[in-house]
């Protein structure tokens, strides 16, 4: 049954061997987690905490049910970010995505095992749902070398052995980015190996109510971390210089990291996706970006800004692409609702002027949690029939794209919210303003 944000517990850091968010209230402790800096701001703006033992407890069980009702003997879990998911446990996450050492198993019964690091089993002490820690997932090269068909087949044996007891011994396993040796010695020992990344998206696009209140404090520490960038961002500096105080002020508030290095100045906003670098920042220009940071909780806030550096005002025609920016985003985010279907979201939403499309956005929406995650909401020119025929559900968090900007121009505007679905509309749960001098009011 969901809570009322009147009946959630406050937060107050400092009562008890635990803070407000059950973790324990332990400068020392294992478990990240956020800063002192950002229970006090957080308790200013009056947020309530997640339950976070709740909120481990409705992820297990919600990948559990998805796991039963597919039939599965199991889900075979590399990918650290449903790991996270998961489990609620991390290990060098960043060095984990490109040397692949973790590993999770749930069965059907909700039997939960990790495979971890050797000497780093106590990572998971926190969570009693993870059952077993084991070690012996490392299956890449570097780490293997030419011994690593030996230590996946050895593997293979131990993932078979639980999903015979677990399992019901049925040989149908989920896996979502297993390494190649992997792979095949599952097959080996008589897997039949399914696409375990439907699984995972799908369970975790529904977001349950602690997991909607850790995502509630990561954006606002997130904003907290913008309003900083902000603040610093002047002519002078280098796109490098802005970009870094995001990264500083998310995590002296216990972010995590950033998964991108999308900040442009000037000219090279245009077009998008160029990542940031040392280009000065001059007077006069356009400063766009978007966060796609990994904040407290591990939560994904995923916004985008474009800012006016001074001075004097902007030209026409940026104001004019700012305006038509906010109209996309308010536009497309009025069609949030339960039951809308993707594809009726695509034939309804706003159209930009034709000649905003060259430079349009890559998608129009997408999902977003611990990192971005399905669903994908096309623009119509891209939209690929019978991929996305899905209705959307309370608990599902979109954010709502929008890049304007002309082809062979000298300037985009980025602007980007993070929406959630409630049972009868929706809620913006970002509040960073738009630019008023863009925006034509200062």
């Amino acid at each position: 049954m969901n809570r009322h944000f009147r009946d959630r517990r406050k937060i107050d850091p400092t009562r008890g061997a635990t803070l407000g968010d059950g973790s324990p209230n332990d400068a020392d402790r294992v478990e990240i987690g956020p800063t002192a800096l950002a229970f006090a701001e957080w308790a200013a703006a009056g947020l309530a905490l997640p339950d976070l033992a709740g909120m481990r407890r409705f992820r297990w069980a919600r990948l559990t049910d998805h796991v039963a009702a597919r039939g599965l003997g199991g889900l075979l879990m590399y990918d650290p970010l449903n790991i996270r998911y998961a489990t609620d446990t991390t290990n060098m996450q960043l060095w984990n995505a490109h040397n692949p050492f973790r590993a999770a198993l749930l069965c059907p019964d909700g039997y939960l095992v990790v495979w971890d690091y050797p000497t780093a089993p106590f990572l998971c002490a926190h969570n009693a749902l993870v059952r077993e820690v084991r070690k012996g997932a490392d299956h890449f090269y570097f780490d293997r070398g030419d011994k690593v068909a030996d230590a996946a087949r050895a593997f293979a044996g131990e993932v078979r052995d639980l999903v015979a007891e677990h399992g019901g011994g049925v040989m149908r396993l989920a896996a979502d980015k297993p390494p190649v040796h992997t792979g095949w010695a599952l097959e080996a020992v008589g897997f039949d190996l399914v696409e375990g990344e439907e699984v995972t998206e799908k369970a975790r696009a529904v977001k349950g109510a602690d997991e909607i209140a850790a995502m509630r404090c990561a954006v606002h520490a997130c904003e907290a971390a913008v309003a900083a960038m902000e603040a610093a961002c002047a002519p002078g500096l280098t796109e490098n210089d802005v970009w870094a105080v995001l990264h500083a002020e998310n995590i002296r508030r216990g972010g995590e990291w950033i998964e991108t290095r999308l900040l442009a100045s000037g000219p090279r906003t245009n077009p998008w996706f160029q990542e940031c670098g040392p280009r000065v920042v001059q007077p006069g220009e356009i400063v766009s970006f978007d966060t796609d940071l990994i904040g407290c909780y591990g939560i994904c806030v995923d916004i985008s800004r474009s800012w006016w550096v001074g001075p004097g005002r902007p030209r026409a025609d940026m104001v004019e692409a700012m305006q038509v920016g906010v109209e996309h985003i308010r536009r497309n985010t009025e069609l949030l609702a339960p039951g809308i279907t993707i594809p009726e979201i695509v034939a309804r939403a706003h159209r930009l002027p034709g000649k905003y499309r060259a430079r349009r956005y890559s998608c129009m929406m997408h999902g977003v949690g611990l990192c971005d995650e399905w669903p994908l909401v096309a623009y119509p020119e891209t939209e690929v029939g019978g991929a996305f025929d899905y209705a959307l559900e309370p608990g599902m968090v979109l954010c709502v794209e929008a890049l304007i900007g002309e082809e062979g121009g000298d300037f985009c505007i980025k602007l980007e919210d993070q929406v959630l679905i409630t049972e009868d509309g929706h809620e913006v749960l970002s509040r960073y303003p738009y630019d008023a001098a863009l925006m034509g009011t200062a």
